[in-house]
């Protein structure tokens, strides 16, 4: 299987010279097509760091990241919007949703940007919406939904453009247990029925178990990495507290 993503020894470094933080040290892992794959590590320990630099919401000080065979590192003005708008699907923990919009609007603003034909944008929002259970919302704003009807709309919005990762900020942060346990069954179909590759930041191991693979980063390196292999989900839940356990602070709190 091929690889979507590969990051090679990134650094990112913030402030100045009388007073420099090195927020990532040396970080390197790829990611598969089709794979489901968790960043967590405690406050401050550079994973968001890792995901914005990766989104190309910030930039690495030095080292590579290769999407798609694509050095997004290199990309500049027009082609970086370009790569971003039609390559990287985008969940964020407070939905980002457009209020004045409906959820059928949201969803296919996207395509609309592309200038795709207004029927074919039919079929694909009509279709992906019956493939996320929410068909009957579609002429509804967000202020008219649910917390968990809202991601499900923002997932939609990423993977509508087929993009080549999808990257997922804390996505079940906003949401009461049962709307996070049916997003996640969202991102199961995601990534083993619609062959999503899913790339997902979460401070909470329930919602991490859910992926194939977690890299755990301390102090802007990584720490350590589990793979779910033939464990159940309980199994491996299990595990993560475990490394959580060794990565230090309270559970409650590692983000």
């Amino acid at each position: 299987m091929s690889n979507v993503l590969e990051v090679k020894n990134i650094e990112k470094y913030y402030g100045n010279k009388s007073s420099l933080t090195k927020a990532i040290d040396n970080i390197s892992f790829k990611v598969e097509t089709k794979e489901f794959v968790g960043i967590m590590g405690a406050s401050g320990s550079g994973k968001t760091t890792l995901l914005n630099c990766i989104s190309t919401i910030d930039k690495v000080s030095s080292g590579h990241i290769i999407i798609n065979g694509l050095d997004i590192t290199k990309l500049k003005g027009n082609n970086l919007n370009k790569f971003r708008r039609e390559e990287l699907g985008f969940i964020f923990q407070d939905f980002n949703l457009l209020d004045t919009l409906t959820a059928y609007e949201n969803i296919a603003l996207a395509l609309t940007i592309q200038k795709v034909n207004p029927t074919q944008i039919n079929q694909k929002v009509t279709s992906i919406a019956k493939d996320l259970g929410i068909a009957d919302i579609l002429n509804k704003y967000p202020y008219q939904v649910s917390g968990g009807q809202k991601q499900r709309i923002a997932s939609a919005r990423a993977i509508i453009t087929n993009p080549k990762i999808i990257l997922a900020d804390e996505p079940t942060g906003a949401l009461d247990s049962k709307s996070a346990r049916q997003l996640l069954g969202t991102f199961e179909y995601l990534n083993q029925k619609l062959n999503a590759t899913i790339l997902m930041v979460t401070h909470d191991a329930f919602t991490a178990s859910y992926a194939e693979r977690i890299i755990f980063i301390k102090d802007g390196k990584i720490f350590n990495e589990l793979i779910k292999g033939n464990d159940t989900r309980k199994q491996f839940f299990e595990k993560i507290i475990e490394v959580q356990t060794l990565l230090g602070g309270e559970l409650n709190n590692v983000i």
